[in-house]
């Protein structure tokens, strides 16, 4: 069976869960799911051949998130995680009036765990340019505590250094400095990771804040939960089989970086070529049909 055939063959026990992300960060999603269903599967895709999402238009990160869910949706998950920041920022809308399926990102989620978090509702948004630039979080988050005063920062570098393993480097502790000085300044209580590489540079971010009592918010702990709700009137339980992952390019030490973001060895993954994705396949609107 080729790489392609392998990558849309449905397994005999359909998966319910599918993550997908810019590239591997979304492992960290992957990790927190494990944790709360430890026999389940879950699919993952990471579109590393096109990372950075953070940096690029809005329409085309809205492209390739419809691209890989149908991805996702070819493996027969019957809910679909965007564990990218950028994606949930930017997509979500689209992806839900375009699949049935129930499609969950990680802002809302974050948003929630900083309202019930905050103590002065003075709360701080890191993230990548994308997520930053469209608001979403600010919004969010205004949407459920209107007097919430948001100081925000794009922290593009966070991105290759946690993929370097500088995570508490002194080069990473500077930039750290650098980018969040502002924000402690400021008086925040509560600081959102708005990037999902964000939680492995906790002790770099955290020591900027010494001193300081910031509590930080890492959604992938609350988007694990709101799945749980999803699938707790499912009725069926855990399918068993071992979890499946996908990327669209290997990149060097590409398993030695997966299992720091996994928090365990990465298992055996798929690339999958990248005219097997199902870019190929959209209309000439640029939205395929219904799943």
């Amino acid at each position: 069976m080729s790489r392609g055939d392998q990558a849309r063959a449905h397994p005999a026990a359909a998966p319910r869960i599918g993550v997908f992300d810019s590239g591997i960060g979304g492992l960290t999603v992957v990790q927190e799911l494990l944790r709360r269903f430890p026999g389940e599967q879950v699919v993952y895709f990471g579109d590393t051949a096109r990372l950075p999402y953070g940096t690029k238009s809005a329409a085309t990160v809205r492209r390739f998130s419809v691209e890989n869910t149908r991805f996702l949706m070819n493996q027969g998950v019957q809910i679909v995680v965007v564990a990218c920041n950028t994606s949930s920022s930017v997509a979500l809308e689209t992806l839900r009036q375009h699949f049935e399926v129930p499609i969950l990102g990680v802002v809302e989620p974050g948003a929630r765990a900083a309202v019930a978090a905050t103590r002065s509702g003075r709360i701080g948004v890191i993230g990548t340019d994308g997520t930053i630039a469209s608001r979403s979080y600010e919004r969010a988050i205004h949407a459920l505590k209107p007097q919430a005063v948001l100081h925000t920062a794009a922290c593009p570098l966070f991105v290759p250094l946690a993929e370097e393993g500088w995570t508490d480097h002194p080069v990473t502790r500077q930039v750290a400095h650098e980018y969040l000085a502002p924000l402690a300044q400021a008086g925040i209580d509560t600081l959102v990771l708005g990037c999902t590489h964000y939680g492995v540079l906790r002790a770099a971010i955290q020591s900027v804040f010494t001193g300081q009592d910031v509590t930080l918010v890492d959604s992938a702990a609350e988007v694990a939960r709101e799945v749980a709700e999803h699938l707790a009137s499912d009725g069926r339980g855990p399918q068993a089989g071992g979890s499946k992952f996908f990327v669209s390019d290997i990149p060097a030490r590409f398993r030695e970086v997966g299992s720091r973001f996994l928090g365990r060895a990465l298992p055996d993954v798929v690339l999958v070529d990248q005219t097997d994705l199902p870019w190929f396949e959209r209309e000439l609107a640029g939205v395929p049909a219904k799943a």
